[in-house]
């Protein structure tokens, strides 16, 4: 670790950390306040109204460190200018481009620490707090959500669900096709009123198979069937259901899980690119704002542009994950279009500056 290195790191860390507390504390009390009266109402208990924002702190904090890292590191630039460290430090043979290598790498290192706070920490914070708010606050019981009208496909079934309930595993409405060798006619039909079932086997209650090759029919009280989807998979399409809560290895293994029973994954892998495009972009805010002094120093109005831009990269996060999540980019360019924008335009403005100049 280099001179500089250290430098910069000790003197980042001193903006860095208290902008991080006063945001967090700004964004909880914003919470408190917008959600108060329904806490009131319910009769919450105290310690379980202040374990609910406890809990949400993790995932508020992972939230809001891009806009924060941006900010800090501009106010810490902008200090350094105001002292004349820059200068000094481009007359030592230091170039922008150097700190714009520090504030690369360091912006990998936050992106890493975001990535697995927000997995572990975040995600179970979340999950918590969202426990909390819908059994004390709203008084709803965990686990009675219905997803209805189900298509997937299994092998070779194409099968559909009238109603299911993802998180106890069973449901009512159960009819699989099975499809013939040639992929295309229809050869048994198996129709139950009521089904349970776990990655492998399901049970089958009040059952009828036909057949189409004899016209055969029979009524069976129940059965067991081979079908490797795990109902529980389908709480991630749930439409009332956030796909952040879900880990990102766990939501990769949903992804691939219900892609191979024919659902349709584009807003899942939507979110799954999110994830690691939202971590990166501590590495596009580095450069931003290295890209940003070299334009200004001015910290009042770099204090400005900061929370500008902070607003116009969080709005092309948010129309980028929209149109990933209705099919209309692809999950790719979706999440990461915003980082690769403004990492590109960064970037371009670093180039300019650094590049040689002839002596006329």
């Amino acid at each position: 670790m280099t001179l500089l290195f250290r430098y910069l790191f000790r003197n980042n860390l001193q903006v860095i950390l208290p902008t991080l507390a006063v945001g967090t504390g700004l964004y909880l009390l914003s919470d408190l306040f917008d959600r108060l009266d329904d806490i009131l109402e319910a009769g919450v208990p105290g310690n379980v109204a202040i374990w609910y924002f406890v809990a949400k702190t993790p995932l508020i904090i992972s939230q809001i460190l891009p806009a924060v890292f941006l900010l800090a590191a501009l106010i810490q630039l902008c200090l350094m200018s105001r002292d004349r460290e820059l200068m000094a430090l481009q007359a030592g043979g230091v170039s922008f481009g150097a700190i714009a290598r520090f504030f690369v790498v360091y912006g990998l290192l936050w992106a890493v620490l975001q990535l697995g706070f927000s997995q572990v920490l975040g995600v179970a914070g979340e999950r918590e707090s969202a426990r909390i708010w819908q059994e004390q606050v709203r008084g709803r019981t965990p686990g009675t959500r219905d997803l209805t009208n189900v298509w997937f496909t299994d092998d070779n079934h194409v099968i559909h669900l009238e109603v299911v309930t993802p998180a106890l595993r069973k449901g009512q409405g159960f009819a699989a096709y099975g499809l013939a060798a040639d992929g295309i006619h229809i050869d048994t039909v198996i129709r139950a009123k009521a089904f349970t079932g776990t990655a492998g086997t399901w049970k089958l209650q009040d059952v009828e198979v036909f057949s189409t090759r004899d016209f055969g029919h029979a009524k069976l009280p129940e059965m067991s069937i081979a079908i490797g989807q795990d109902p529980q998979d389908f709480a991630v399409i749930d439409p009332g259901a956030d796909p952040q809560r879900l880990p990102l290895w766990q939501l990769g293994d949903a992804v691939e899980k219900l892609r191979t029973a024919g659902s349709n994954v584009e807003g899942l892998r939507t979110a799954w690119h999110m994830k690691l495009a939202y971590a990166a972009s501590l590495v596009v805010m580095g450069l931003l704002a290295v890209a940003m002094v070299t334009w200004r120093d001015n910290i009042y109005l770099a204090t400005g542009l900061a929370l500008v831009f902070t607003f116009l990269f969080y709005t092309m996060f948010t129309i980028g994950s929209t149109l990933g999540q209705k099919g209309i980019v692809s999950p790719p360019i979706a999440a990461w279009g915003a980082d690769i924008l403004v990492g590109v335009v960064a970037s371009a403005r670093l180039l300019l500056v650094l590049r040689p100049r002839s002596l006329r």
